[in-house]
């Protein structure tokens, strides 16, 4: 166990200093104030003893600089020592920070007892950190796994519906316009008929795949949105940005030239709705999904394998 000892009168820090030597523990000594704020800083120790009475600054001064510094989930016990015997003088010791108050002279009995009872709680303290550590990185790999569809590896629903909030809100505060894309594998239950389920789960990873590489940036996402339709949402996009996105989408899938007999394409294809707005005070990111969803719906009636833009003259609710 490491220790610091702050100790002024050179003949009690030496048998301070023997005494955790007999215990095994490695000592750090300082005389003052500042030497104990540095020590406490650079060595960083398990346990300080603290003479209450210092050159430079009382020990409680020192022990509420150290509560100051101390990084969140880091407490280093402090035990003051002192000839100072009165109920004020302990209760002024807890109250700076100290955990723990021993008269002078120190007994050897005494005080071994106490830094072995202060070694039993930083031991449990480090355990509960590291719990705390472990918990904390088990709590982000279950988010993770809680957005990311399990057939394609992509963002899944919730992911998508929570990407859509955040930057719906960005875009309102800052002014900015979002692009959304909604794809629609054409003809996929005649394609799950045709060559089986499995096979259809293979498309649709395929799938994932183009319409995931085919984005540019970082912001912009792909999320399966259920089925065989997918969601892509580009922050900072005006309307021909997104129809350029759309279109390097639909070809993406194209290139794949997975064979679909039961399409009168003759492959894999997809149907894509885009929208684009600036968000104002009073909308709803749901009706950017709306828009683009009435627009998909007028490229499949269209004939498919296609990308139409929302127009709210066409595309009128049913």
């Amino acid at each position: 166990m490491k220790i610091l000892v702050v100790e002024d009168t050179r003949s009690n820090a030496v048998l301070l200093r023997e005494i955790l030597l007999r215990r095994g523990d490695n000592v750090v000594l300082a005389e003052s104030g500042a030497q104990a704020l540095a020590a406490h800083s650079s060595a960083a120790p398990d346990l300080v003893l603290l003479d209450v009475v210092l050159p430079d600054m009382d020990g409680y001064a020192v022990a509420r600089q150290i509560r100051q510094r101390e990084a969140a989930g880091r407490w280093t016990p402090i035990i003051f020592l002192s000839g100072l015997t009165s109920d004020a003088d302990l209760q002024q010791g807890i109250a700076a920070g100290g955990d723990d108050y021993l008269f002078k002279p120190v007994s050897e009995v005494v005080l071994a007892a106490k830094v072995a009872a202060m070694q039993r709680i930083v031991g449990m303290r480090d355990q509960l950190v590291e719990l705390a550590r472990q918990l904390d990185a088990a709590n982000r790999e279950l988010h993770l796994l809680s957005t990311r569809d399990g057939l394609t590896g992509i963002g899944n629903r919730r992911f998508f519906d929570e990407l859509l909030t955040r930057e719906w809100g960005r875009a309102l505060r800052n002014g900015g316009e979002v692009g959304l894309l909604l794809c629609d594998v054409d003809y996929f239950k005649r394609y799950n008929d045709t060559y089986g389920h499995q096979a259809g789960d293979q498309c649709l990873r395929a799938v994932a795949d183009a319409l995931a590489g085919a984005i540019g940036r970082a912001s912009d996402i792909v999320a399966r949105y259920g089925g065989e339709e997918f969601v892509v949402v580009l922050p900072d996009t005006s309307l021909g940005g997104v129809l350029f996105v759309a279109e390097k989408l639909r070809h993406g899938v194209h290139c794949l030239a997975i064979p679909h007999s039961a399409s009168d394409r003759g492959t894999v294809s997809i149907s894509i709705g885009i929208a684009s707005t600036v968000p104002a005070k009073g909308d709803s990111p749901r009706d950017l999904v709306e828009r683009a969803d009435r627009a998909l719906y007028r490229a499949k009636q269209g004939g498919r394998d296609r990308v139409c833009r929302y127009d709210p003259n066409l595309d009128q609710p049913a």
